[in-house]
């Protein structure tokens, strides 16, 4: 309450007019707070910080993409298959068990073996009939070429009803035929396998391989002993061995024999174990797993149709025989194995006692 003579703060004078803390605002002016914004100025509530222009939104994911997000432009999806094949490789054919094992064992009979159908394995039998076409007409152009070099072009018909021909008519004949037992086996991997040839035929060793000798010793000391009571009916049995080095004689005498011993087995075992017998497996196994009955009557069908078109294809009618079991023998080997390395060892020890029988024997080797 006022005292006498005093007013209320905000009250009227006596005499009427305001006190000075009640004056209203000057005419035209807003009251405060109410001011409006300058003319042209933004407003005072933008984003604090927009991005500058070209830079991505600040809210990318941070690792992968949410659902629904495309992957990055040229970058493949996350999600192929582990080992894709590679182009131009066949798929698998229908019951492939996988990739071969550790050491490339894989049972020739196998679904997934090479030849994978019973249409390409027909094709390299085919291929190693042709092969073995061309390498008789190689051999004879060889030896054609051979005698031309060696003035003897008008003798070729003697020479090849010799007991024991020169020495380059043998190694022309025998490099030709080569020829031949290579090229179909080639033709093969290229056109129904996988164009790697050596793999595809099975030409591998390991140091277990050497096991060979007493396989190829032993097979010759056996046949042998076979041989042993029909041997003074056979009059020209030995007549194979001597037509190869019976006329060799110094450097001449070693150069058929390591073609005997180390070409033979080597482009031999090729054409008829790599190829033929690998093809052979296929055509008289089961086309898928079945029982292990059918499995061993169709291997064991091989290894004897194998070891014939070995015996046939010296052409030594006396031999015949003792050379089918050689090869069936063989044949044995290269299905246990999987592969040519033992094989081989065996052959070429095989051979190497045959020559060194003849060496034993003739007293003109060495001269």
């Amino acid at each position: 309450m006022a005292r006498h003579g005093e007013t209320e703060p905000g009250s009227a004078e006596p005499n009427g007019d305001p006190s000075p803390g009640g004056y209203p605002p000057p005419q035209g002016y807003p009251p405060p707070g109410g001011y409006p914004p300058p003319q042209g100025y933004p407003p005072p509530y933008p984003p604090p910080y927009p991005p500058p222009q070209g830079y991505p939104p600040p809210y990318p994911p941070p690792y992968p993409p949410p659902q629904g997000y495309p992957p990055p432009q040229g970058y493949p999806p996350p999600y192929p298959p582990p080992y894709p094949p590679p182009q131009g490789y066949p798929p698998p054919p229908a019951g492939w068990s996988g990739p071969p094992e550790q050491d490339g064992h894989q049972p020739l009979d196998s679904p997934g073996a090479l030849p994978a159908t019973k249409a390409a394995a027909g094709f390299w039998l085919v291929m190693g009939l042709l092969g073995f076409a061309v390498g008789q007409v190689v051999g004879a152009v060889f030896v054609a070429i051979a005698a031309a070099a060696a003035g003897e072009g008008g003798q070729l018909a003697k020479f090849a009803t010799m007991a024991e021909p020169p020495e380059w008519y043998v190694g022309t004949s025998l490099v030709g035929l080569w020829v031949g037992f290579l090229a179909g086996p080639w033709a093969a991997s290229k056109m129904r396998g996988t164009g790697r040839f050596l793999r595809d035929l099975g030409v591998r060793f390991r140091l277990v391989d050497l096991a060979g000798i007493v396989v190829g010793v032993g097979g010759q000391l056996v046949l042998d002993a076979l041989y042993a009571p029909f041997l003074p009916k056979l009059k020209h049995f030995t007549a194979p061995t001597q037509k190869l080095v019976g006329a060799s004689h110094g450097w001449g005498y070693l150069v058929i024999a390591i073609l005997t011993v180390i070409g033979a087995p080597f482009f031999e075992e090729i054409l008829f174990r790599g190829l033929a017998f690998k093809a052979l497996a296929r055509l008289f196994a089961p086309s898928a797993r079945g029982s292990a009955r059918r499995r061993t009557i169709g291997v064991a069908a091989a290894v004897i149709v194998d070891g014939v078109l070995f015996g046939f294809a010296h052409w030594e009618l006396y031999q015949f025989a003792g050379l089918a079991v050689f090869g069936m023998l063989l044949a044995v080997v290269s299905y246990k194995t999987g592969r040519l390395g033992m094989n081989m060892v065996a052959h070429a020890s095989f051979n190497l006692v045959a020559v060194l029988a003849i060496l034993a024997t003739s007293s003109s080797v060495v001269h």
